[in-house]
């Protein structure tokens, strides 16, 4: 037997006032989730999160075209600002070396601790030197070394003159190599004053080396080799001064001093030859300066092979012998593809750098330019 079961009907009154009810919940539900949002997961960072989602962490960092991630712009930024804070901070000392400078001067300055506020002043400008270092701002590094020099010097420390000259070259060499020479030059005279001639050696090495690599000027790096060499000599540092008179022999025969040059291969070789560690580069030398005759003269160039092999019985074994012998041929039959293809066989096997090559290329261009070297 089923139930009737009895239906209510609502009046309309009463189902807008249940809507309005209803209404009111969901905002106030809504603004609940508003106050009171759900905890986020935690920032694993990009290459956390790469980890977890399969996706390679460049592509994270890298996308969006290049600009760079947020983080190491900000790094930036705080760097340029550090390196500017630095700099400040170093014209701050330069400014306060000077007061302490301008009051150290005249008769109530003497009095009152003059020398000790030009050491006050000297602390300040080796300050700001290493302040400007950090900001990378070389020149004025420089300089604040070279006004702590100076008061060093006027005040008899040569040895701390010398270390601010060294000092303030160093930052030179990263702005103005021509400066850092200068600065080393004023080094060199106080060291020699000192009697120092190993450190005024190391110091001409350093700045022919500035001529060299930075301030192009091969002259002035074979004088600086060349006193170099000398001090070293003189010191008995016979292998630093064969180093620095073999960068002498170098340069001079690529300026063209070719007698120069053979001077200072057959010396050394011959120095070399009573010497066991030092004999294994003499058959280089002979090798070199055997180039250098055949810029000059074919008949002086066979000559010097004969002496050679006297002083030297197995250099005739060599491959650098046998190869000037097949040049000197070659050169005799003014057969400018035969020297080619023995300059090509040559360097198949052992790699000629740019000396050997710019000697070779001048000797047959006279093979080329003189009808007759016989």
């Amino acid at each position: 037997m089923m139930r009737s079961v009895e239906v209510k009907v609502i009046p309309t009154e009463k189902r807008d006032e249940l809507s309005s009810f209803s209404a009111n919940i969901n905002n106030v539900r809504q603004l609940s989730k508003r106050a009171h949002p759900p905890p986020r997961a935690p920032h694993l960072g990009p290459r956390a999160h790469s980890a977890s989602c399969g996706v390679d962490s460049n592509q994270i960092v890298n996308k969006g075209g290049g600009g760079g991630s947020v983080p190491e712009a900000k790094l930036r930024v705080k760097f340029l600002l550090k390196m500017s804070d630095n700099e400040s901070k170093a014209n701050a000392l330069m400014a306060e070396a000077e007061k302490k400078l301008n009051s150290s001067k005249g008769f109530l300055g003497n009095l009152f601790g003059g020398s000790s506020k030009v050491e006050d002043a000297v602390d300040c400008y080796q300050r700001a030197a290493n302040l400007f270092k950090m900001a990378k701002n070389w020149s004025s590094a420089g300089n604040a070394f070279c006004q702590a020099a100076n008061l060093h010097q006027k005040a008899g420390s040569r040895h701390d003159a010398a270390t601010n000259y060294v000092d303030a070259s160093n930052c030179f060499r990263k702005s103005d190599p021509n400066e850092a020479a200068t600065c080393l030059m004023k080094a060199i005279e106080i060291y020699t004053d000192m009697g120092r001639f190993t450190m005024a050696a190391r110091h001409h090495q350093s700045i022919a080396e500035i001529y060299e690599l930075e301030a192009i000027d091969l002259e002035k790096a074979v004088k600086h080799y060349e006193q170099a060499a000398d001090f070293f000599q003189g010191e008995e540092s016979s292998s630093s001064a064969n180093k620095c008179i073999l960068k002498v022999a170098q340069y001079a025969a690529q300026l063209e001093h070719y007698d120069k040059a053979i001077q200072i291969y057959e010396q050394v070789a011959s120095s070399s030859l009573n010497k066991s560690l030092l004999k294994y580069g003499v058959k280089e030398y002979f090798f070199k300066a055997a180039l250098c005759h055949l810029c000059v003269d074919l008949l002086n160039a066979q000559h010097a092979l004969e002496r050679y092999v006297q002083l030297y019985p197995a250099f005739q074994d060599s491959r650098e012998y046998k190869f000037v012998k097949t040049l000197i041929e070659h050169v005799e039959e003014q057969n400018p593809d035969g020297f080619t293809d023995a300059v090509r066989d040559y360097d198949s096997i052992s790699r000629l750098d740019q000396w050997y090559t710019s000697i070779l290329l001048r000797i047959k261009k006279q093979v080329n330019d003189n009808p007759d070297l016989r």
